[in-house]
């Protein structure tokens, strides 16, 4: 039985890990390297309870008790410098060495921003830590004008917290739609739909921004215009945390290759979370269930090797004002969308075969879909856009 396995993670991915691996059984030493102080816990939260209450509190993986019960060796806060395959050792930022007989690598990935201007104004921010969304929370509590750059699900999710809370949003988009990689154009409609009903000025297709600073202030040029801001919110992505593997030789694409039980090129390494490339899709799968689902697929695959890999397909959700909305499967070029009651947007291909579902406020239809996309179920006949015909009579 391994003796030992070192987790370089302290995020959702890890933990998911590091449960499963008590949970079936392992007695072993379980080693955490993790850069933030806190134990493991929730990133979704981060852009909607944690801003909008009062007292939030840290959102918590597990239960304090569930987390002593782990019976962890954290390594905090601290980085990984480098792995030596050869020696299975992992070289640490305070100069200590820690052996290894299995390694699993769920970095995670870091905030991204337009350029050094932006790292370097006291009232830029990111939301990707507990400590961002302290810092941002604070801000927003004495703002009247926020600027939000970027229009996916974070840039969005933020700007639903920020219109609650009573700030005057103004969202930029470089691309001409909102989460333009993710959904389809009559999905990016909807969404821009709902935001403007709720006061935020969104721009689109705007091209490159420029920032500058005015008494402290930070100032966006935009088109010829140039406004200025009580603070500026960044949500243009992530840098996946990828050096650490390809420093040490590991198959690396878009993200770290593995096989469908989180396997890397290094039999004795294996990749979780945000990081791990989806083995079927070729693309990492920032979501939180991936980085739970994926991470309990693994853990449980660097025990027994015959455990069952991970194929789900993707699914995240995004919690904005009144609205739950569910994005199942990812969109295909040439995919063709039903709209049913601007609630419902099926992507169909060629085939008829579901790619992908976007639905607000139904979570029932999603697990049916779930088995549509399962069964590679041909729906090119079936009336998905009349509100009289019963989903549920495909079951």
């Amino acid at each position: 039985m391994t003796s030992r396995i070192v987790i370089i993670g302290g995020g959702q991915a890890g933990g998911w890990a590091a449960k499963t691996l008590r949970d079936e059984g392992f007695n072993g030493e379980i080693c955490v390297v993790a850069e933030e102080a806190w134990d493991f816990y929730e990133r979704p939260p981060l852009s909607k309870a944690t801003l909008l209450e009062p007292d939030a509190s840290l959102p918590r993986l597990f239960t304090e008790e569930a987390q002593q019960a782990l019976n962890l060796n954290w390594y905090r806060p601290l980085r990984a410098e480098s792995i030596d395959r050869g020696a299975k050792t992992v070289a640490l930022s305070n100069g200590e060495s820690l052996s290894y007989n299995i390694l699993l690598l769920a970095t995670g990935g870091r905030a991204r921003l337009p350029g050094e201007a932006w790292a370097k104004h006291p009232q830029v921010y990111t939301l990707r830590h507990w400590q961002d969304a302290q810092r941002l929370k604070g801000r927003l509590a004495e703002s009247k004008k926020l600027a939000i750059v970027g229009g996916g699900w974070i840039g969005l999710e933020i700007a639903a917290s920020a219109r609650k809370s009573g700030v005057a949003v103004t969202l930029f988009e470089q691309q001409p739609a909102l989460c333009m990689r993710s959904v389809s154009g009559e999905v990016s409609q909807r969404l821009a739909a709902i935001h403007h009903e709720y006061g935020v000025e969104i721009r689109t297709g705007c091209g490159a921004l420029e920032l500058e600073d005015e008494g402290g202030l930070p100032v966006i040029h935009c088109d010829g215009k140039r406004e200025t801001f009580d603070a500026v919110v960044v949500g243009i992505g992530v840098d996946l945390n990828l050096e650490l593997a390809r420093d040490a030789g590991l198959q690396t694409e878009r993200g770290i290759v593995v096989d469908a039980q989180g396997r890397t090129s290094d039999p004795f390494i294996f990749a979780a979370g945000d990081v791990a490339q989806h083995h079927h899709y070729g693309l990492c799968i920032q979501s939180w269930a991936f980085a739970q689902n994926q991470a309990v697929a693994t853990a449980k695959a660097m025990l027994h090797s015959d455990a069952p890999g991970y194929d789900d397909a993707p699914w995240l959700w995004s919690d904005q004002y009144q609205h739950n909305i569910q994005i199942l499967g990812i969109p295909q070029p040439e995919s063709t969308t039903v709209v049913r009651e601007n609630s419902l947007f099926f992507s169909l291909d060629a085939t008829g075969r579901l790619t992908q579902l976007v639905a607000f406020n139904d979570p029932r239809t999603v697990k049916l879909a779930k088995r549509w996309m399962a069964a590679g179920r041909d729906l090119s006949e079936v009336p998905l856009a009349d509100p009289t015909f019963s989903l549920m009579s495909l079951r």
